[in-house]
């Protein structure tokens, strides 16, 4: 059986038929939610051609970029099409066909990792372990330890129970900010175990708001603005108010000390984002996947939730004022290495040498 349909992006043809849900909707809906998104971020076929979706498969949303990027490619599985784009009313395995099947990976520059994009047959049996594939798959490979090694389970869970729910991303936002404000106010009491409570559910909803807008594709362009603007703007104002409610617990810093720990932090903590931002510009990737280096750095780097261990570990001692010190001392370690390695980069453009990411490398 064949469908037929127009998107924004353009004329798509779904081969076959399933029933079979997939994070709350048909496989059809899933593939049309990813065609009208590709839409919305720019993408187009090229004249004349279609895109082609096979039913029976649940895949990669990498898959279906790379061959907008690429028309007249088609992704196979062990021989039988998957996703491509191909003349219209053409015969997809006619196109340049790409088997997943032999086991090779793909650099998803995107997500900042290099994997075998997923690739698999959706059936009843399959549903929840396709879903959980997708969800981990949404997952960046190079990002802070906590992100990457301690709550993906849970965020999870409640990934699935705010699909089931048919919540927005922007509603799982709307609750985090709420948290992440009253975490602030809570730092500033010197309350810091229940700000701590709600600093730490707020953390682990930054990361389930994007999981589930990338596995029900529901993203939206105001989504990540207030959910990318929320994430830096925030992290000073915790380590400020966590500053001032020293005195909750009379341990408030001197005067000095704490102008000296401020300017560490915040001044330390937007140099470090001014020299991401400006290896971006230069070099057109992410600064912490240049070399295997950069991307091992990137899980304890002073970003927000590395800090959260290092005052938790200190909470845990009863001298959060040591805690902060800490963090200070840190960050100023993080913005020298970053410095470091931005003026390496540097200096490998002006010898002529190009700079290429490892995982790059590696997928050539």
């Amino acid at each position: 059986m064949t469908e037929t349909m127009t998107t924004a992006l353009g004329p798509i043809r779904m081969l076959g038929q399933n029933a079979t849900p997939i994070w709350g909707m048909t496989n059809a809906e899933r593939n049309r939610r990813m065609a009208e998104s590709a839409a919305k971020n720019g993408s187009a076929l090229a004249p004349g051609h279609e895109l082609v979706f096979n039913l029976t498969y649940a895949f990669d949303p990498l898959l279906l970029r790379l061959v907008l990027e690429t028309p007249g490619t088609v992704f196979a599985w062990g021989g039988v099409p998957v996703v491509g784009q191909v003349p219209q009313g053409h015969d997809p395995m006619q196109a340049t066909v790409i088997d997943l099947s032999d086991g090779r990976k793909l650099y998803n520059r995107q997500l900042r990792k290099l994997e075998q994009p997923m690739v698999r047959e959706l059936t009843p049996a399959t549903r929840r372990a396709i879903e959980r594939h997708s969800y981990f798959g949404a997952y960046k490979g190079v990002t802070d330890v906590l992100t990457k090694y301690l709550w993906p389970e849970l965020a999870l869970i409640l990934t699935r129970i705010a699909a089931q729910l048919k919540m927005t991303p922007n509603m799982v936002s709307v609750i985090g900010v709420t948290l992440c404000l009253i975490a602030t106010f809570l730092f500033s009491e010197g309350m810091y175990w229940t700000g701590f409570l709600c600093g730490f559910i707020f953390m682990v909803l930054d990361t389930v708001d994007g999981k589930l807008a990338r596995c029900t594709i529901t993203s939206s362009k105001w989504g990540n603005v207030i959910d990318h603007g929320v994430d830096l703007v925030h992290p000073p104002f915790w380590w400020y108010f966590w500053g001032t409610g020293l005195a909750a617990w009379g341990l408030s810093l001197t005067g000095q000390a704490f102008i000296l720990v401020m300017a560490a932090v915040v001044v330390g903590y937007v140099l470090q984002r001014l020299i991401e931002g400006a290896f971006l510009k230069d070099f057109g990737m992410d600064i912490h996947v240049w070399r295997p280096f950069d991307s091992q750095f990137r899980l304890v780097t002073a970003r927000r939730n590395p800090n959260m261990v290092i005052l938790f570990v200190a909470l845990l001692l009863g001298r959060p004022d040591i805690g902060l010190v800490a963090l200070a001392w840190w960050t100023v370690i993080s913005l020298v290495v970053h410095a470091v390695r931005l003026a390496q980069a540097y200096g490998v453009k002006r010898s002529g040498r190009p700079i290429v990411s490892w995982m790059d490398e590696a997928a050539a």
